[in-house]
């Protein structure tokens, strides 16, 4: 089947379109997700960190079932598909059951909002991306170019966002809702044909490979990279909304401007989106990621020293330098050190899965730590651990000089 330049043009206005209203429906939903637990539900920090806990086993249980199943299904929408719907009923899951069930429960609460939220954004976005990478590569068009029109769909429901959770917190859950019956309509109307050799590839794909990488030492480096660094990173940023509201005047007020710039942030971002592919090409994929690493250790180091609302705002925009390098990065050093037709686990796996393990894990201690010493302590201990496993991957992960000679194999041996 010749793909032709429309083809390829009209996938990537409509998959560019499905990233943008899938954010658009995440970031109102859950953009101010550790605020609204404070705030309206009442929770403290070691609480909180119990629910982030939580959320990450559930998303860790999903990772590598999407996965598995993406690459057998190969380019087809089923998984896109399911997702959207699941988002649908986000609004109504909010509002009559996961809030009343935490206060009701905390711990029941935390196991069906960890589930839900698992299945369907914490889990469901690498099994987008990973898909919609896939697809890029067929069809011919930059990846980064598509998942930039992601972050402005982020941005532009989070300008919204903090005004909107001070006149009250259920229009977020509502205009998510409303944006996730756009994204259904959007992925009904996606072809994407595949060829006989591309569905006999997909078929090809058993357990055995996926269980081989977990013996290829390189595998393993990477995760440590991913556990060590943007796990670290992934924690920290989640109650940093709480400790940016409180530096502030009055909570209200942090609330909105918080909305604001993060929605500033992500509006560069998407613009390094755009930048990100030509910088990961120039300095190879290893020094990207380690690139990002630094960029994120600086960055929770530094909010543990600035003071301030400037100070702490600047910090801040730093994510939208790091995040569209670490995440063009990653999908090339998977790429171009291991099995393709296993692109899907290895993103959902290697990068997502070990990031949901590492959160589960770090997410209570973090929590405990806000609480007991306080955000900007805690923030210096979490920015050293990032930084010396960004120094430990300097030496760990594959340069390109090495590719040349282990990639043949390590595919050979996963075929």
């Amino acid at each position: 089947m010749a793909i032709t330049r429309n083809d390829s043009k009209r996938l990537y206005w409509k998959l560019s379109a499905y990233f943008f209203f899938f954010f658009f429906t995440w970031s109102s939903s859950y953009s101010l997700f550790s605020i609204w637990l404070g705030q309206e539900i009442h929770l403290d920090g070691s609480a909180t960190g119990i629910i982030f806990s939580l959320n990450a086993i559930s998303a860790l249980c999903m990772q590598p079932i999407y996965g598995y199943i993406s690459d057998r299904i190969g380019l087809k929408k089923n998984i896109l598909f399911f997702i959207s719907m699941l988002l649908i009923f986000v609004g109504p899951f909010y509002i009559f059951v996961y809030g009343p069930l935490l206060r009701y429960h905390l711990i029941l609460g935390a196991v069906v909002g960890g589930i839900y939220l698992g299945v369907s954004f914490l889990a469901g976005i690498g099994a987008i991306e990973s898909n919609i990478e896939k697809v890029s590569r067929k069809y011919g068009f930059e990846y980064g170019k598509s998942r930039m029109w992601g972050s402005l769909g982020w941005a532009t429901a989070t300008f919204f966002a903090g005004h909107q959770f001070n006149v009250n917190p259920n229009i977020n859950f509502w205009v998510a809702s409303a944006s996730a019956i756009i994204l259904v309509a959007i992925i009904m109307s996606v072809k994407i044909e595949m060829t006989d050799y591309e569905m006999v590839k997909a078929d090809s794909i058993t357990l055995k490979d996926v269980g081989g990488l977990f013996l290829l030492k390189d595998f393993w480096f990477l995760m440590l990279y991913v556990m060590g660094v943007t796990c670290v990173y992934a924690v920290y940023d989640q109650q940093f909304p709480l400790y940016y509201a409180s530096v502030f005047p009055s909570v209200a007020m942090g609330n909105e401007v918080f909305g604001y710039l993060n929605s500033f942030q992500v509006f560069l971002e998407a613009g390094m989106l755009f930048v990100a592919p030509f910088i990961v090409n120039k300095i190879g994929a290893k020094n990207s990621l380690i690139l990002a690493g630094a960029l994120m250790s600086f960055r929770i180091i530094g909010s543990g020293l600035v003071d301030g609302p400037i100070g702490i705002s600047s910090m801040k925009l730093i994510h939208a330098l790091e995040l569209p390098i670490m995440l063009i990065a990653i999908f090339k050093y998977l790429a171009a050190n291991f099995d393709t037709r296993l692109s899907s686990v290895l993103y959902l796996v290697g990068f997502h899965f070990t990031s949901q393990v590492g959160a589960s894990i770090l997410s209570p201690i973090a929590g405990q730590l806000y609480d007991s010493i306080g955000f900007r302590q805690a923030y210096l201990i979490m920015g050293i651990v990032a930084l010396c496993f960004t120094f430990i991957s300097m030496f760990t992960l594959l340069s390109p000089k090495k590719m040349n000679t282990s990639i043949t194999m390590k595919k050979s041996y996963l075929k």
